[in-house]
């Protein structure tokens, strides 16, 4: 094992109990002051605890009764997770965008006010460019507390017996910080049943859990396309990124030509680090009001828009090798089930990126709304769907549930962020649990066609959608 995961497994594994009473520390219901009051804008840097502000008072609460199965006998017999890794450290790319304007505050900014002395004079730039994305301790407790929850609210399905007895399957892409938060959450589970006499493996697989890296046509149309990105160019050149940069620099009192948007954005981002790593309300966070912050927010909804989501038509279909793969695993337990078998396969837990779980969710149909998103109807968009602080926190989770109702009635629950959730299209058909059957005819096309290989052939100019 590298080295870096033995200190993981040394330094941080302690116990759930422990962890969690040290997490309620730092943020208690007497300090809320130490939340940020744009907080619930920091899309993909936010904390999953804005999510679920319940979770702040107990971080191991749950809620069975959100599980509503349309008759008792109702049993689950399988579920799939996908789970995007826990907090983390900010890029090198981003590390640097921060140094320059702390760089630029130190030295020409003016002014008396506390937040801007405290971070002339006592906030150092404690970021460095080898941290790299790498998970942090934060991240630790954010997959072993959801390994906990997770097994408070299906016992039958995440439970000793089956850990032990190899029915639980772990996938990770083979990023650190999705490494460790796997680590992490298999962690969660042997200290809350205090397991030491036994180990369990997880699969490496970066072919479904980094198949956007593994997908010709998008890393090429989208990814590596400039133009592809041209509504976020020029919505940071428009006049909402425009007064927000002015603001930055009226409050910091420099000239306004030195407030680039990707200061503003290293700005943002240092207020949502502070936060998530430390649990700190960052003098950096009195550069913007909740105006500033909604701003902000578009400008990432809109990237991740037409990077990951609706923008292109590859951008989904990039995903279809995952979505393939978690109805291949639902299949295999449906008809075990059917055929007096055990299921062999009780749970399987995949963990990846923010970059994994987007296009899979718009594959399925979440989110989206009547009108795309674009450079110009920011204020049209005030009440969209398509929020990525609402749908990708760190530690953001997709998770299906296949239930056993008895005489072969077979039902699907999904739920995001541990909340229920409808397939979109399929109208009020048992809300959140439909027969199985109903969901595989909803996504029929998919399940016939939505072919990796073919979808991923550089033969055409990616459309918009």
């Amino acid at each position: 094992m590298p080295i870096i995961l033995w200190k993981i497994v040394a330094l941080h594994l302690t116990t759930i109990t422990t962890f969690s009473y040290c997490f309620r520390n730092d943020v208690t219901s007497d300090d809320n002051l130490q939340i940020p009051a744009i907080a619930k804008y920091f899309s993909t840097k936010g904390r999953y605890e804005e999510v679920n502000p319940y979770l702040i008072e107990d971080i191991l609460a749950v809620n069975r009764s959100i599980l509503q199965p349309p008759s008792a006998q109702c049993r689950e017999i399988h579920l799939t997770a996908i789970i995007r890794h826990g907090t983390r450290y900010p890029t090198t790319k981003n590390v640097k965008k921060m140094l320059k304007l702390y760089d630029l505050v130190k030295t020409s900014a003016s002014g008396k006010q506390n937040w801007l002395h405290e971070i002339q004079t006592q906030w150092t730039m404690w970021y460095t460019e080898d941290m790299d994305g790498r998970l942090v301790q934060k991240g630790v407790s954010d997959h072993k507390h959801l390994a906990v929850r997770l097994s408070k609210l299906f016992p039958s399905l995440i439970s000793e017996q089956k850990l032990r007895s190899g029915l639980i399957q772990f996938i990770t892409s083979s990023k650190h910080r999705c490494i460790n938060s796997t680590i992490s959450f298999k962690a969660g589970l042997t200290e809350l049943w205090d397991i030491k006499d036994q180990e369990f493996d997880h699969a490496v697989n970066d072919a479904l859990m980094r198949f956007f890296d593994k997908c010709t046509r998008f890393v090429q149309e989208v990814d590596n396309n400039p133009s592809a990105l041209t509504e976020v160019d020029k919505f940071k050149q428009g006049p909402e990124m425009k007064r927000v940069q002015e603001k930055i620099a009226d409050r910091l009192r420099v000239p306004y030509n030195t407030i680039t948007d990707d200061m503003a954005e290293a700005a943002f981002y240092l207020c949502a680090y502070e936060f998530a790593i430390k649990t700190v309300n960052s003098p950096w966070c009195q550069l913007f009001d909740e105006v500033d912050a909604q701003v902000m927010e578009y400008a990432n909804d809109l990237k991740q828009f037409w990077k990951r989501a609706y923008g292109y038509d590859i951008n989904s279909k990039s995903s279809c090798i995952l979505f393939h793969d978690v109805f291949s695993r639902l299949d295999k337990a449906a008809n075990e089930k059917t055929s007096g078998q055990q299921v062999t396969e009780a749970v399987t837990v995949q963990v990846g990126h923010a970059e994994t779980l987007l296009p899979l969710l718009t594959l399925l149909g979440f989110f989206k709304d009547t009108q795309a998103l674009n450079s110009t109807n920011y204020a049209a968009q005030t009440n969209r769907t398509f929020r990525t602080s609402h749908m990708l926190p760190y530690a953001a989770n997709l998770i299906l549930v296949l239930y056993d109702c008895g005489g072969g009635d077979l039902r699907l629950q999904p739920l995001l962020n541990e909340k229920p959730v409808t397939f979109p299209g399929l109208g009020d058909q048992q809300a959140s649990m439909p027969l199985y059957q109903n969901v595989r005819e909803h996504y029929r096309e998919l399940l016939q066609g939505c072919d990796f290989e073919n979808e991923c052939q550089l033969f055409k100019h990616p459309e918009e959608v």
